[in-house]
C-alpha cells in the first residue's frame, strides 16, 4: 500500500495591500479561517501569520510579527493548511516562552509529546461539571471572603499605578489545592508587559523557587501587538493539557487582559469594521467568552482549569467596555480599591464592590472549615456598617456615636489593618489546628480574633452553636495597642478617619 504523499502548500505572489498588522492576497483557493500562512519577504526572512477572512478568491492575513518591511510586489504566501498548533510536552514546567510560544529562557526546545490546535475545542456543556473545592492562594481578603474555587474563572479589576502585578506574582507564588497527593501547577501569561515588570516577575519566580512548578508565556510591550491575541490562547492551551491528559489542577493568571482587547481593538481598526463602545469591535463580548470559557472541570477528567484574569480599568471606571463584559461572562470579581492603595494597604483589596458568586461551592467542613460563611458574612456586614458611619463621623463628628458604633468602627479600621493588609511573603493558610488555640496567622482565626472587638451578642449573624466553639476565650481576644484601639469601655479608636 502506498503512503499519501502529502499536498505541497501553493505559494501566491499575490499581494494587493499591506496596511498596518495586515496583507490582503488575491486569487486564493481553499483558504479557510484561522489557517496558518507563512508570509516571505522581499529580503527572504520569514514571517509567521493566520487568516482573520476567507472568502471565494480572497484572504486577509494577520501577521504575528508585523508588516514592516512588506510590500506587495515581492511578498509571497505560503498557506500550510491547517490552524496553529502549539507543541506541547510535560516538561513545559519550569519553562519561559514569548507571547508566540518559543522558549526564551536558553534552555532549547520543547521535544513535543503532541501539537495542539491553540483554539482549544469547547467543553460540552452537558460534559462540565460544576465547580467546586477550595484553591487556596494565601490572600485572606480572598480565600476568607472572596473565595476561589476550583474550575472557576475570578478576574481581579484594577487601575493604573495600583499593585496587581505585586499581586499576580504573590498568587502564582503561593497558589495551591488543599489534599494529598493532588498536582497543581500555575500557567502564567503577561501581555503587553514592560521589560522592567517581566524582569520583575522571572525574578521573583526564580528566586522563590515556584517558577518550578509555573510555565510562564510573556508577551513585552515592543512587541507586536497581534502577538497579544495569541498569547493568552497558548497559555489556556498548555493548562488544558496539564490539566485533561496529565490530571492537574491548573491555575491560569492572566495580565493583563486590557492591553489584549486594545490589540483587538487595533486589529478592528485595520480591517475597517463598524466599532462598537468605545472603539472596541462588537464581537468583543464573544472573543473574551472564547477565553474566559475555557476554565471548567470536565466530568471523568480529574484536572481542572482555573483562571485568574487581571485587567487595569480606564480611569477606574468599572463600567468601561472591558470590566463590564469581563464581569458577565465570568464568575465575580476582585476589586483594588485606590483609596486603601493610598493608605498604604497592600494588598488594597476592596471586600465591599468584591464577589465570589461560586465561594459558597468551594467552603465548608471537609473543605476550608464549617464556620467559614456565618464568620465571612459576620466580618463583611461589620465593615459594610463601618464604612458607613466613617462617612458619619465627617458630618456629626465621632461624639455622637453610641458605644457600639465606636466598637463597629474599630472594627473597620482595624480589618484593613490587620486583615485586608498583609505582607508581599505573607502566605497564610485558611485555617489553623483549633486543639492548639487560636492561630492567628490563619485567615479564619484571625477573622474571630477581630470580631471579639465586639461582644458576642453583638455577632447576630452567627449561629450560636458556632459561636460557642469558635469565639476567642477573654485571653485570646483583641485588645487595643496603645493610643489605637478602644478599650473595654468602648472608647473611641485612636486612630486618623478617612471618610
Amino acid at each position: 500500500m502506498e503512503d499519501k504523499i502529502p499536498k505541497i502548500p501553493k505559494e501566491y505572489n499575490s499581494v494587493v495591500e499591506v496596511k498596518g498588522p495586515l496583507i490582503v492576497v488575491e486569487g486564493v483557493k481553499g483558504v479557510m479561517y484561522g489557517e496558518v500562512a507563512d508570509i516571505k519577504s522581499g529580503d527572504g526572512k520569514i514571517l509567521h501569520g493566520q487568516v482573520l477572512d476567507a472568502m471565494e478568491n480572497l484572504a486577509v492575513i494577520q501577521v504575528f510579527e508585523g508588516t514592516s518591511g512588506l510590500d506587495t510586489k515581492n511578498t509571497s504566501i505560503k498557506f500550510l493548511g491547517e490552524t496553529m498548533k502549539l507543541d506541547v510536552n510535560f516538561d513545559m514546567l519550569g519553562r519561559i516562552f514569548d507571547g508566540a510560544g518559543r522558549p526564551i529562557d536558553g534552555k532549547g526546545p520543547i521535544i513535543p509529546e503532541k501539537r495542539i490546535d491553540i483554539n482549544g475545542l469547547p467543553m460540552n456543556p452537558s460534559a462540565r461539571q460544576f465547580p467546586r473545592d477550595f484553591v487556596q492562594t494565601g490572600i485572606s481578603t480572598i480565600d476568607g471572603m472572596n473565595t476561589l474555587v476550583r474550575g472557576q474563572k475570578l478576574p481581579i479589576f484594577s487601575g493604573s499605578g495600583l499593585t496587581h502585578n505585586r499581586l499576580a506574582a504573590q498568587i502564582a507564588k503561593q497558589a495551591k489545592v488543599l489534599g494529598e497527593g493532588e498536582s497543581f501547577a500555575v500557567v502564567f501569561a503577561a501581555m503587553g508587559i514592560t521589560a522592567e515588570e517581566a524582569h520583575f516577575f522571572k525574578s521573583e519566580f526564580e528566586s522563590s523557587g515556584a517558577l518550578q512548578k509555573i510555565v510562564m508565556f510573556q508577551n513585552l510591550a515592543d512587541d507586536p501587538a497581534i502577538e497579544r491575541i495569541i498569547t493568552p490562547r497558548l497559555a489556556l492551551t498548555t493548562a488544558e493539557y496539564l490539566a485533561f491528559e496529565k490530571d492537574m489542577h491548573i491555575l491560569v493568571i492572566l495580565t493583563d487582559m486590557t492591553n489584549y482587547c486594545n490589540a483587538l481593538r487595533e486589529i478592528s481598526a485595520a480591517r475597517e469594521e463598524v466599532p462598537g463602545r468605545r472603539g472596541y469591535p462588537g464581537y468583543m463580548y464573544t472573543d473574551l467568552s472564547t477565553i474566559y470559557e475555557r476554565a471548567g472541570r470536565i466530568i471523568g477528567k480529574k484536572g481542572t482549569v482555573t483562571q485568574i484574569p487581571i485587567l487595569t480599568m480606564p480611569d477606574d471606571d468599572i463600567t468601561h467596555p472591558i470590566p463590564d463584559l469581563t464581569g458577565y461572562i465570568t464568575e465575580g470579581q476582585i476589586v483594588l480599591g485606590r483609596g486603601l492603595h493610598m493608605k498604604g494597604i497592600y494588598p488594597p483589596i476592596d471586600v465591599l464592590p468584591c464577589l465570589s458568586r461560586l465561594m459558597n461551592q468551594g467552603i465548608g467542613e471537609g473543605k476550608t472549615r464549617e464556620d467559614h460563611k456565618e464568620v465571612a458574612d459576620q466580618a463583611y456586614a461589620l465593615y459594610a456598617e463601618g464604612r458607613d458611619l466613617r462617612d458619619l463621623v465627617a458630618v456629626v463628628g465621632e461624639e455622637a456615636l453610641s458605644p457600639r458604633d465606636k466598637l463597629v468602627l474599630t472594627f473597620a479600621n482595624v480589618f484593613e489593618n490587620e486583615f485586608v493588609a498583609q505582607g508581599y511573603d505573607d502566605d497564610r493558610k485558611i485555617a489553623g489546628d483549633m486543639s492548639h488555640g487560636l492561630d492567628t496567622s490563619t485567615t479564619l482565626d484571625k477573622l474571630w480574633y477581630l470580631l471579639s472587638i465586639l461582644p458576642k451578642n453583638e455577632l447576630i449573624r452567627i449561629k450560636e452553636k458556632t459561636l460557642q466553639k469558635y469565639y476567642p476565650p477573654e485571653d485570646k481576644r483583641w485588645k487595643p495597642k496603645d493610643k489605637e484601639g478602644v478599650g473595654q469601655s468602648g472608647e473611641a479608636l485612636d486612630m486618623t478617619i478617612e471618610g
